[in-house]
């Protein structure tokens, strides 16, 4: 036996390609925010003591975990900060999924959970999807070790809003069960579940910066949740590595916060450039998802051409979009919204190689 048979082996999750010259790529491949972050922040990074980096950061986060309770009005004890939202999940898988009972969650959804899954060694299955890329409700009313739904949903764009108690229902049906509910998306068109926290002990919700901030590159996520499952989350944090958040983070954070009305204005254009994408793509004959979130997904006419020819033919013009070879995924390509420009720019790239 070698030292390689003792290794936990793991199929790792593949994230969408970065190129190495971004400036020549129209980048619509990784969901970022196609505008900076408010200036704010940049007046903060400005004034930043680089003497503080000697020092540790506060392990509890306390300064930016306190400003995002007062903005999304929780208590400070039911608020998680972590690493990005990344970050945050894996900890909640580690926390939370410990049961001989399978997790749960949809065959087409964010594809890092069946690795976290993988690597903790947690037992799941997956449920389809139906038709549409809806949640099929009654496959979560059934014994499990815990559920994960991304809503709105990625790489579908899909909400779960039709109905207003779908989450509750699930939540409500599932009380030996922490439910954890990926809002990554939420502020692009979906509806929180978050109220859903002062009546239930079991519900997680996780956020990120990465996406409504365009914060990305600074790499915060935080949890909302009953002041229990934060305390446990806190307990296994501190159990593996008790610094995660970096002090320019936790005061870059907080200035993104003090200034709503430059994001609202933000997610407000990528809304309109998202609406006016999909319909520039439906008039060329695709299929496109009613999206809530800061992308399409969208399917080409099979028959004029295939997502995975479409794929090739805009990355050759350097505009990187994302494509699966995978079952039901592999007709379609998920479009992220850049700019107007950027997104002009991916409708004539798209014009031209339809025409051959």
């Amino acid at each position: 036996m070698s030292w390689e048979d003792k290794v936990r082996k793991v199929v790792p999750y593949t994230p969408g390609e970065q190129p190495s010259d971004d400036h020549k790529v129209i980048k619509l491949n990784t969901n970022e925010m196609p505008y900076p972050p408010s200036p704010k922040v940049a007046e903060a990074l400005a004034a930043f003591d680089v003497d503080s980096l000697r020092l540790y950061p506060a392990p509890d986060v306390g300064p930016l975990r306190d400003a995002l309770a007062a903005r999304y009005g929780v208590e400070a004890d039911e608020m998680f900060v972590g690493v990005g939202s990344d970050d945050v999940l894996a900890t909640a898988f580690l926390t939370f999924f410990n049961s001989d009972r399978p997790v749960i969650f949809p065959d087409i959804t964010y594809s890092f959970y069946d690795v976290w899954c993988d690597v903790y060694r947690i037992t799941y299955e997956i449920k389809k999807l139906d038709e549409e890329f809806h949640i099929v409700k009654s496959d979560y009313l059934t014994e499990n070790g815990g559920i994960v739904i991304a809503n709105p949903n990625a790489p579908t764009g899909v909400s779960e809003d039709k109905d207003v108690d779908f989450i509750e229902d699930i939540v409500k049906a599932n009380p030996d069960s922490v439910v954890i509910v990926d809002e990554a998306y939420v502020d692009f068109g979906g509806v929180s579940a978050l109220p859903l926290i002062d009546k239930y002990d079991n519900i997680l919700i996780v956020r990120t910066f990465s996406k409504s901030r365009a914060f990305a590159g600074m790499r915060i996520g935080f949890a909302m949740g009953n002041s229990r499952l934060i305390k446990y989350m806190n307990d296994v944090k501190y159990s593996i590595n008790s610094y995660t958040m970096n002090r320019p983070a936790i005061e870059l954070g907080i200035a993104a916060l003090s200034d709503e009305e430059y994001y609202a204005d933000a997610v407000a254009k990528v809304v309109k450039t998202r609406e006016w994408t999909a319909r520039e793509l439906r008039d060329r004959g695709f299929t496109v998802t009613d999206s809530r979130t800061n992308f399409v997904f969208a399917a080409p006419p099979a028959d004029r051409i295939s997502a995975r020819e479409l794929f090739s033919g805009l990355k050759k013009r350097n505009i990187y979009v994302r494509w699966w070879d995978k079952d039901r995924l592999r007709d379609r390509l998920r479009i992220s919204i850049g700019t107007d420009e950027e997104m002009q720019a991916l409708i004539k790239a798209v014009d031209e190689i339809m025409k051959g």
